[in-house]
């Protein structure tokens, strides 16, 4: 791909395409899912802090609705554009199917950096942008959520901001919400949780002990904090991680509550000023081609890919982030023997758990995080499994057996709903 720019969405099309060969489909089969169902942009107007005026870039695609109301998240990144959000929304679809949650997938963005903007910025960002995009979302049709640079606060507003324009409260219109607004105990762990079963299931299927194994964790927003910090409590090696600023590096291990309470004290701290005593300063990319057992990207899309596939050293992947292994990289990590675990499963913990909160929400219901955390084991360990004997029996990766289960539930549903008129 040297010289090309990276679309991640074609490589949403280049994996749907090679498993739909391998169900034998037609191209009549998957022709409508190659294109998503609505895409929106808006241009979002906000009076900054310093009274100057900015015009903020916004969108929310729907790429498919076959199976149930769109379902997917809301990113506030500066390098968010429209390729971008309609290969999230793509992989949200196939992500809900494999875990056989009746949604299918959407997913929304702005371009803007959350840490350069002061509380009441990133308000009226939210309030203008939700106004702007709320014709097409709502429980029954489109159910934000939060992802990258946007938390359980952002959704109060959200929800408070659609909840206004119809005159009544509508708790279920997003889900990552606060507790006190209807939020689901175990949502903000949700997500890492589903990572830490998928890696004990993996590695207990490789016959690798889990206790005292080193893992390198990429990324330190919700997912790979969480993540990080449940491998850390179950007893792994958590010997490198890394957020936008940089990593850091101990053999030994790290000392995780202590990194995630430097973090947590305020949301502008950085890695880049954390010390701890023993500990090396890394790079992401350093860190990715570490020779650690396990490597966990939980960043953003295309972090392995052509210019650094061939440095990879870990023994598993596995995907907390969206779209972290370019389609390219995929058969050489083969040929290496690394097992790749997709993020279509192993992320899937964030939107199983939102499909409990938003039935919770349209049936007035409650339940503890017990129950909570117990029905994302009962739904993950099940997918993992189904995941794993059809890669078998094909004798393929975990990433095409993920799809082969996926793109045969979205066309099976396409099918029997046929195109209308």
């Amino acid at each position: 791909m040297a010289g090309q720019t990276y679309n991640p969405y074609d490589n949403v099309l280049k994996v749907m395409d090679d498993a739909a060969a391998l169900l034998g489909y037609s191209s009549s089969d998957i022709e409508a899912l190659k294109y998503p169902e609505r895409e929106l942009k808006v241009a979002i107007p906000v009076v900054m802090d310093d009274g100057t005026t900015r015009v903020f870039e916004g969108y929310r695609i729907q790429h498919s609705t076959s199976r149930g109301p769109a379902k997917g998240g809301v990113r506030f990144h500066p390098a968010v554009n429209l390729d971008e959000v309609k290969a999230l929304a793509a992989w949200m679809t196939f992500k809900c199917a494999v875990v056989n949650i009746p949604y299918g997938g959407g997913k929304g963005g702005v371009v803007c950096n959350p840490t350069e903007l002061s509380e009441r910025e990133l308000r009226a960002i939210t309030r203008r942008f939700t106004a702007a995009i709320a014709p097409l979302i709502g429980p029954d049709q489109d159910i934000p959520a939060p992802d990258v640079g946007s938390n359980a606060a952002v959704m109060g507003w959200m929800m408070d901001t659609y909840s206004m324009l119809k005159g009544h409260c509508v708790h279920g219109v997003v889900t990552g919400k606060p507790i006190e607004l209807g939020g689901a105990l175990g949502r903000n762990e949700a997500t890492g949780r589903g990572v830490m079963f998928t890696t004990k299931n993996i590695m207990k299927k490789l016959g690798m002990e889990f206790k005292g194994t080193d893992v390198a964790v990429q990324g330190m927003g919700n997912v790979g904090s969480i993540t990080a910090k449940l491998l850390d409590e179950e007893g792994m090696k958590v010997v490198a991680v890394s957020d936008v600023s940089g990593g850091i590096y101990k053999k030994e291990g790290l000392n995780i509550p202590a990194i995630l309470k430097f973090l947590g004290a305020d949301r502008k701290n950085l890695l880049k000023d954390y010390e701890e005593e023993g500990m090396t300063r890394i790079s992401n990319s350093e860190l990715l081609e570490l020779d650690v057992t396990v490597l966990i990207p939980a960043a953003l899309e295309n972090q392995i890919n052509a210019s650094n596939v061939d440095r990879i050293r870990a023994k598993v992947i596995v995907e907390a982030a969206n779209g972290p292994t370019a389609a390219e990289a995929d058969p050489i990590l083969k040929e290496k023997n690394i097992v790749v675990v997709p993020d279509i499963l192993a992320n899937a913990g964030g939107v199983v758990v939102s499909y409990f909160e938003w039935v919770q929400n349209i049936q007035s219901v409650s339940w503890t995080e017990a129950e909570v955390n117990e029905k994302l084991k009962n739904i993950m360990d099940p997918s993992f499994e189904a995941v794993w004997n059809i890669a078998q029996e094909k004798n393929t990766t975990l990433r095409m057996g993920a799809y082969l289960i996926a793109v045969e539930r979205v066309v099976k549903a396409k099918k029997a709903r046929a195109i209308w008129p």
